[in-house]
């Protein structure tokens, strides 16, 4: 693989895409990563190759926002992240994997369309920083994100209504993604996820991070607060289509 042209042509996008989507639009479009991958390896390598980089991106990211990010919100979320990510770890060979992706997809799909043809003002002003929609959310968001990292659509979910300034939203979810990545290190290494060669390939295709996340930071600069919520809205519809497509063609 290491050797092999096509890998490189699927891979390198792929994690100049996460570390894009990591660094300038809270990971919204970090649900085209993975499916990348599988078109050169099975899908539990590919899941087990983008979890130190995923690290890595919100290390990367932790530094470009440090302290910019809503203890508010993060009160809120990571309590469900934590417990979700327990539950994702315990299920994850029990729960079918595609199955997840076609439900989060639709679901995220429908949300978005909803939001971007303003449906929802008057529901998401009732609903904003409701601490149980804060639980449930960043619970599935463990879950998906511990069995298919597919953790950003859940989130978004919760968070795009909140309308936070662009730095304060890109901050939390970072931090947010960053401790439950790190806790899910445990689980995988336990579940034998994390051999030489996968590691290895990690190693190579480290330098692609930072690369996209410093890109993305530099186009989120360069967009106003109203572009870039529109984005986060497309990009969630995209994003919940694909899983659709993902999931149905393994079922």
């Amino acid at each position: 693989m290491l050797y092999d042209p096509f890998f490189y042509f699927c891979a390198v996008p792929a994690i100049l895409l996460m570390g894009l989507s990591k660094g300038g639009f809270g990971g919204g479009l970090g649900g085209f990563s993975l499916p990348l991958l599988l078109l050169v390896m099975p899908p539990l390598q590919a899941a087990a190759i983008m979890l130190p980089l995923l690290c890595l991106a919100d290390l990367t990211g932790f530094k470009a926002y440090y302290g910019k990010w809503s203890w508010r919100i993060l009160r809120i979320i990571l309590p469900g992240a934590v417990v979700g990510t327990l539950i994702g770890w315990v299920l994850f060979e029990y729960l079918p994997a595609a199955l997840m992706l076609v439900l989060i997809g639709l679901i995220s799909a429908g949300y978005a369309l909803y939001q971007l043809f303003g449906l929802s003002k008057r529901t998401a002003e009732k609903s904003r920083g409701s601490q149980w929609q804060g639980w449930f959310w960043s619970g599935v968001s463990g879950v998906t994100s511990f069995v298919a990292h597919a953790g950003g659509p859940p989130l978004q979910i919760y968070m795009l209504p909140l309308r936070l300034p662009k730095e304060t939203f890109i901050a939390t979810t970072n931090l947010f993604f960053l401790l439950v990545n790190l806790i899910k290190l445990g689980p995988y290494f336990l579940l034998g996820q994390f051999s030489s060669s996968n590691l290895w390939l990690c190693v190579v295709l480290a330098p692609c991070v930072p690369i996209g996340v410093y890109s993305g930071i530099y186009l989120q600069r360069r967009v106003d607060i109203n572009t870039f919520y529109m984005l986060l809205q497309v990009f969630l519809f995209l994003t919940g289509s694909l899983l659709i497509y993902q999931g149905l063609r393994s079922l």
